[in-house]
């Protein structure tokens, strides 16, 4: 190399990639036309489990409060304040979830790191379970808190853990997914409350999946187990079942404080734009008023899991609208997934690193928009499918995630 000749400091990623493709892990944005443009093409891959991020009186709500308070924040709601949708969103989900106040976060990610990151820190400790989500994990990581990590759904383990680390740490957080994203499993969390209540230890509880959908009001998973008052912090998002973009830490008020001065991502970020907490607020509203929608979604995914089981299909057990169909490698899994496109269906192809290796799956993610047909065209393009099944799920406790 001639030594006026620059060193390319992003060689590395030429064999880097050529791995990662070659293990069939690459992903690609596609575009994606608006609801409606395409009748014919079926999409299950969406988080819109009610179906009202395109209901007019979402859409209504966001246009209007655009037209009041402009398309954006403009900075941290500590340096510019909130306009009064934020603060009717706050207070319409403070009286939702049965908490004494909330904070808006731009994400439910950064709702979770913010939460997290806030009360624990160096010489503390969180227990997680294995199969949480990522942002879970990244939120202990950035707190510099000890990252202590449980089987699924392994009280037993857990409270061993809990028992051996008693006196070792100044503070102790469980935290879990209520609804777990990928399998669509609940959390044992009479357990977990119970076990945190005899060890002294705070819960935080991420209803991302389970808000707007399990419970007798759609308050989620703690209302579903009845342990909402047990539960010391919950975190929530506005981008699944109600619609919009947003994420709100929930609790008592001198917890709620307290995050919102430490929070990185709430304090250093441009809070949500007005438009999006309208949306909230219309859909929330709807979520109270229209319980028929989860009732719907329900049925659509037990049909789905019973013909899917039928047709030879591996099917873990779930409940609610997320319906993991296992297939085992990363390429049959996108094989699998291409050919239910060329027929006109639109399913999550999910992959490692999101979930552990050979537990490769199609996501199916049901709706209140879907119909009974359009769930028996999904389970007939199943059926035909040329992918082979794979025999046998691998036990969860052994499966590893980020």
């Amino acid at each position: 190399m001639k030594a006026d000749q620059p060193v390319d400091p992003l060689a590395w990623l030429d064999a880097e990639w050529a791995d990662w493709t070659a293990q069939g892990l690459e992903r690609r944005l596609t575009p994606r036309r608006p609801h409606g443009r395409e009748s014919s093409l079926l999409d299950f891959s969406s988080n819109d489990y009610l179906g009202l991020s395109d209901d007019s009186r979402v859409i209504d709500a966001a246009i209007e409060a655009t037209r009041r308070f402009g398309t954006g924040a403009r900075a941290s709601a500590l340096v510019s304040g909130w306009t009064e949708e934020h603060e009717a969103l706050a207070a319409d989900l403070a009286a939702f979830e049965g908490v004494e106040t909330v904070a808006l976060a731009p994400t439910g990610y950064a709702a979770n790191l913010g939460a997290i990151a806030s009360v624990v820190g160096s010489g503390d400790a969180v227990y997680v379970d294995r199969l949480n989500h990522a942002c879970l994990m990244d939120g202990v990581r950035l707190s510099g808190a000890a990252l202590r990590v449980v089987p699924h759904n392994d009280v037993t383990r857990l409270a061993e853990i809990l028992t051996r680390d008693e006196g070792r740490y100044r503070r102790r957080l469980i935290a879990v997914d209520g609804v777990f994203s990928m399998d669509g499993d609940l959390a044992p969390l009479p357990k977990v409350c119970a076990l945190a209540e005899r060890h002294g230890a705070m819960t935080l509880v991420d209803e991302a999946h389970g808000t707007g959908l399990f419970g007798r009001g759609g308050r989620g998973a703690r209302e579903y187990w009845d342990v909402m008052e047990r539960v010391t912090i919950t975190v929530g998002t506005l981008s699944k079942a109600l619609g919009t973009l947003g994420g709100f830490v929930a609790g008592e008020r001198r917890l709620v404080r307290y995050v919102v001065q430490r929070a990185g991502p709430l304090v250093y970020s441009t809070a949500l734009p007005p438009a999006c907490a309208a949306a909230a607020r219309a859909a929330l509203a709807i979520v109270q008023a229209e319980p028929e929608r989860r009732i719907k979604v329900f049925a659509l995914a037990e049909r789905l899991r019973h013909e899917a089981r039928r047709a030879g299909w591996v099917v873990p057990e779930s409940l609610g609208p997320i319906v993991p169909i296992l297939v085992g490698e990363a390429d049959a899994t996108m094989r699998l997934a291409q050919e239910l496109k060329t027929k006109g269906v639109v399913v999550g192809a999910i992959r490692p690193p999101t979930v552990p290796r050979g537990t490769a799956r199609l996501r199916v993610s049901l709706s209140a928009r879907h119909s009974i047909e359009a769930v028996d065209r999904l389970i007939e393009t199943l059926r035909q499918a040329a992918i082979p099944k794979i025999g046998a799920l691998q036990e969860p406790n052994q499966r590893r995630t980020t």
